[in-house]
């Protein structure tokens, strides 16, 4: 197996139901646009409060996918 490198990049996805569809929906806009991506690290999970409600989900996720450079 030839040697990889990997980025890493900060993702934050947001959702009006839960942490867990937070993260997905940052993972599949992310797959959209991004190849080969590996493994999502969540570090921080917080929420939005409006009028004494949660009003959003917010899960920020590092991120790596296969580094190819010049591409």
């Amino acid at each position: 197996m030839a040697d990889s490198v990997y980025r890493v990049t900060e993702l934050v996805g947001v959702s009006t139901s839960s942490w867990e569809d937070a993260a997905r929906s940052a993972i599949e806009t992310a797959s959209s646009t991004l190849r080969d991506l590996r493994v999502a690290e969540i570090v921080k999970l917080d929420l939005t409060i409006e009028d004494g409600k949660v009003a959003r989900f917010r899960a920020r996720l590092n991120v790596s996918f296969k580094y190819e450079p010049g591409a």
